[in-house]
């Protein structure tokens, strides 16, 4: 592909993802039906999805910027419904959709539709994160579905080589099958773990935030292809290494964090606007070659196999979600109680993307024996619908049905009220350290600079409580909001200053960058994003 081609789609994507957010509608939803409607516009270029290029190259950072922002210890805790939902459900769906494919579809030999099957399972991990991350779920579903979609490709990517395998005539039997899971999901785990410890200390032992950036770019494509060089899943040595980074992230330098944290978000936000629009920019591809089948019988298909696709996820989520409570009292004492609303937006939530889609385009085009793939156009058919229809079905209707069922959102004041007493708890640590380390004979101030400290940790303890008082009855803004405020406006103006010397040749560009630099550091230290 020529250049100038991606970049348009990279820039046509960004545009489109930036103006969703002024709109209800999710970004993904729009991206896809953008990308619908170009696919069939004169002029726009051919974007073929190269699995061989989504799989290594745009998963892997996916995975890693999902992972390293969720939380260790909450998956932790909720190990037993993640497993569930990315190992169980995964092989169930594969199995249930594919029968039911099977009968559905005349002369669709068993094992294509078992393909089918394992490469609509997994809901996906773009798709997911990307569409709860507006819904304002909460935590414990949010933390569930995140990590069902971290894991579940590794299952899936699995279970379709197994599948596959049967299809082309190369053999495979149960034995086999468990044994190639037990080495990818053993094998990516081992690997990560092998990797995780090795890269963390590099990143903390690296004096430049520039070489500790560039490392943090390199992780995701090091970890997956050295575990698929062994045979282990890439997936899962992506998320084990991005969860132990994530989970001390705080031993890497500040300056580390603070620019990896604004190009990950970049690179995050390029790649799912792009993976989007590519998704509904890949229907001619996958209309060719079904003059084999009426339209009536490819909608009748398309349907049927996706409405196996939400039903499977529903009859898997709500026995997974009780029987286990009902019949072990530790987990009943271990995990909180819940109702049936829980598994309802867990089984709507079974958004496909873009995953699917790769693996249904890996399908080889013929078998060992030498003859064609029995019904592959009709298989990447039916993957295109399932993941168009998922996405604009139940990502449209997820937020109604949330409201509908009135379920209890984040308390963003106990959130605050929270934060405000781990502040507290650690200015005071931070106020005894100083001054033991101002009565030490080489640590004298001046007063003035003394009494500075003393002021920044007395303002941080104070700013968090200040957002719980009353608001001003001018404006509307908290304390510590009208504090910020006016912060950054003596900022800018400190700021418009710097440059105006420089346009007078009083100061040179060099020094200009500096000064700005350092007002710049000073108000991403006083600045908190005020959105839970």
């Amino acid at each position: 592909m020529d250049a100038l081609p991606l970049v348009a789609l990279i820039a046509a994507s960004a545009v489109i993802a930036g103006a969703a957010r002024r709109t209800p509608v999710p970004a993904p939803l729009l991206l896809v039906t953008a990308g619908l409607i170009a696919a069939y516009v004169p002029g726009v270029p051919d974007y073929t999805l190269d699995p061989h290029i989504v799989l290594p190259l745009v998963l892997p950072p996916l995975l890693h910027t999902a992972a390293v922002d969720a939380s260790y210890l909450d998956l932790r805790a909720n190990l037993r419904p993640v497993a569930m939902l990315s190992v169980g459900y995964v092989l169930f769906a594969t199995v249930a959709v594919g029968y039911l494919a099977y009968l559905l579809v005349p002369d669709l030999p068993l094992t294509a539709a078992l393909v089918l099957g394992a490469v609509v399972a997994p809901p996906d991990a773009v798709a997911a994160t990307a569409i709860a991350r507006r819904l304002g779920l909460p935590t414990r579903i949010t933390t569930i579905l995140q990590g069902e979609s971290l894991v579940n490709d590794a299952t899936a990517i699995t279970a379709y080589k197994v599948a596959l395998a049967a299809a082309v005539g190369e053999g495979a039997s149960w034995a086999g099958g468990i044994e190639e899971f037990a080495l990818a999901s053993i094998g990516g785990i081992a690997v990560g773990l092998v990797l995780m410890v090795p890269i963390h200390w590099l990143r903390t032992h690296l004096n430049e935030a520039l070489l500790q950036n560039t490392l943090s770019l390199l992780i995701p494509f090091v970890a997956y292809a050295a575990a698929e060089q062994v045979g282990a899943s890439g997936v899962l040595a992506v998320v084990v290494v991005a969860l132990y980074l994530g989970h001390r992230s705080w031993q890497v330098d500040f300056a580390t964090r603070l620019q990896e944290e604004a190009v990950w978000k970049m690179v995050a936000f390029i790649l799912e606007s792009t993976v989007f629009a590519l998704i509904g920019l890949q229907l001619p591809y996958v209309l060719k070659d079904l003059g084999g089948y009426s339209v009536g019988q490819v909608v009748w298909y398309a349907v049927g196999v996706f409405i196996a696709v939400v039903v499977v996820r529903f009859v898997w989520v709500f026995p997974a979600t009780f029987l286990p409570r009902g019949l072990s009292k530790r987990i009943r004492t271990r995990e909180p109680d819940t109702n049936w609303t829980a598994p309802v937006i867990v089984g709507w939530a079974g958004m496909r993307g873009v995953v699917s889609l790769a693996i249904a385009f890996s399908i080889p085009l013929t078998m060992a024996d030498g003859e064609a793939f029995p019904a592959r156009n009709l298989v990447l058919f039916l993957t295109f619908t399932t993941v168009i229809g998922t996405l604009v079905v139940q990502g449209l209707t997820l937020p109604a049905l949330i409201r509908a069922l009135k379920l209890p959102g984040r308390d963003l004041y106990q959130e605050t009220l929270a934060e405000a007493q781990a502040q507290s708890e650690a200015s005071q640590a931070a106020e005894r350290r100083l001054e033991e380390l101002l009565a030490q004979d080489h640590n004298t101030l001046p007063q003035p600079l003394a009494d500075r400290l003393r002021t920044v940790l007395e303002r941080r303890k104070n700013s968090v409580w200040e957002r719980l008082g009353a608001a001003n009855e001018v404006t509307g803004e908290s304390a510590d909001h009208m504090y910020r405020r006016l912060s950054k406006e003596t900022l800018d103006a400190e700021r418009e200053v710097f440059v105006q010397l420089r346009d007078q040749r009083r100061i040179d560009d060099e020094m200009m960058r500096t000064l700005l630099r350092r007002l710049d550091l000073e108000e991403a230290a006083g600045y908190r994003d005020e959105s839970p």
